[in-house]
């Protein structure tokens, strides 16, 4: 079994274009106004050198924007999950990104549909704020669920008839948003609860990843009931219930391989799990 440690830096190669930097704006603010424009958040990209490996009936793999889990499958309908949001340290990382959610596809197909918050670093200023994206479509801001370090965060895609629909609460203030749309060529072939390091909207390239410490997903730690948890053709559970399909994702710099945020292994429950910032 390979070592997480031991994995050798090498070339890297993207799996998709991703579009380029968008302003943010300079004002500094601990929750964003609309005047805000959220960072764009891609599928999945894997770091090429470094082949998936299989530790327990978890396949492990390297990408240069993901860290967390998602499990595989077929005509996914639901997935779950909650997070606490993280205290980003800008004194160490200035103008630097981080983003978690949930959400549907991009593990490795083109459509990502997802909702969550990103705790940034305008300059030396902290910036947390709760948004959703129907990619390829921008990200687009939600400033009727205000975010601040600590809180619970609950969040859900779920699919029915032709339409995606997401749902963000802050189980600590009890704001609470839904919005449904359409997703030309989504395969609902995945499921995922992510930590990312974002994009941009228009073509560029990942931003740098801020310092966010420790973040926890998971009923374990929210204390929100049925997260993390998933449903597609066959299966309908926690994170573990999807066997042999489970899937993690460490993210790490496409230049030099190093690490830069690592998951915990899943619970005893298969629900929960951690993700721990390592370098920008």
């Amino acid at each position: 079994m390979l070592s997480k440690s031991l994995r050798i830096s090498g070339i890297s190669f993207l799996l998709a274009i991703t579009p380029a930097l968008a302003q943010i704006s300079t004002t500094p603010v601990a929750n964003p106004s609309t005047a805000v424009t959220p960072r764009q958040h891609a599928p999945r990209k894997v770091y090429g050198l470094v082949p998936s490996h299989v530790e327990g009936n978890v396949t492990v793999s390297d990408s240069t924007n993901w860290s967390g889990y998602a499990v595989t499958g077929s005509s996914f309908t639901n997935s779950k999950a909650s997070w606490t949001v993280p205290t980003v340290n800008c004194s160490t990382t200035p103008n630097t990104y981080a983003a978690f959610w949930v959400g549907i596809d991009g593990w490795t197909s083109s459509t990502v549909e997802q909702t969550g918050t990103d705790s940034d670093c305008d300059g030396k200023t902290p910036s947390y704020y709760a948004w959703y994206e129907f990619y390829p479509n921008p990200s687009e801001l939600i400033s009727s669920v205000p975010v601040s370090p600590g809180n619970h965060i609950s969040a859900s895609v779920t699919y029915s008839g032709t339409e995606f629909t997401i749902t963000i609460t802050n189980e600590s203030t009890g704001k609470s948003y839904s919005k449904s749309s359409r997703v030309s060529g989504a395969k609902r072939s995945s499921a995922e609860w992510i930590a990312e390091a974002p994009c941009c909207t228009n073509a560029g390239g990942i931003l740098p990843l801020s310092d966010f410490g420790t973040v926890d997903f998971g009923d374990d730690y929210t204390g929100v009931t049925g997260t993390n948890d998933a449903t597609d053709s066959s299966v309908s559970g926690p994170i573990s219930d999807f066997g042999s399909a489970v899937n993690e994702a460490i993210m790490v710099n496409g230049s030099t391989g190093a690490d830069e945020a690592v998951p915990s292994s899943l619970s005893s429950d298969g629900t929960s799990f951690t993700v721990a910032w390592k370098s920008e």
